[in-house]
């Protein structure tokens, strides 16, 4: 089976820890712009930013992203 990540869960992974995105971009050292493009979806995260984010608030890097399966031909 194959994946591809669907919407973007960080907005909800910041409101479960009651945290915002400036909070985030101060411990990653990610922009704001691109924490704020990540979770309104207007951009895919690097495997790389994942990884930072996801060690920053506590998570799985498969916890920042819905799963979409793509059907194999």
């Amino acid at each position: 089976m194959a994946y591809k990540p669907g919407r973007c869960l960080l907005t909800v992974r910041l409101r479960e820890l009651r945290k915002s995105q400036t909070w985030l971009a101060e411990q990653t050292g990610i922009l704001k712009s691109q924490i704020s493009d990540y979770a309104n979806n207007r951009r895919t995260m690097s495997l790389a930013t994942a990884m930072t984010i996801a060690a920053a608030i506590g998570c799985y890097i498969d916890d920042l992203y819905e799963r979409i399966e793509v059907s194999s031909k």
